[in-house]
């Protein structure tokens, strides 16, 4: 069975950058941890984007990657962040 990978590219008002990477970094150690079926979860700073954050996520399944959109976790960082990200880029691919 192929994993389910999520790459997620996040712009960050620069102004909330601060802000932003504590709530991020809580959901990716809270999505690593306690998520069943998440396999990875890095969080990435790219070196030319001093205001932009990346994610590689790896699942199970899409399934579980479905579980994790709503999990208590991911649903207070997206409530706290909405108003901090300028843009938001997400791919998904298998894994096999």
């Amino acid at each position: 069975m192929s994993r389910y990978v999520v790459w997620v590219e996040f712009d960050i008002d620069p102004e909330k950058f601060a802000a932003f990477m504590p709530l991020m970094e809580t959901n990716a150690k809270a999505s690593f941890n306690d998520e069943v079926g998440c396999q990875q979860f890095d969080l990435l700073r790219p070196a030319d984007k001093p205001n932009a954050v990346a994610l590689y996520e790896i699942y199970d399944d899409k399934a579980a990657f479905d579980v994790h959109l709503k999990s208590p976790h991911f649903l207070k960082f997206a409530e706290a962040t909405k108003d901090m990200i300028v843009a938001r880029r997400i791919s998904t691919f298998h894994l096999d």
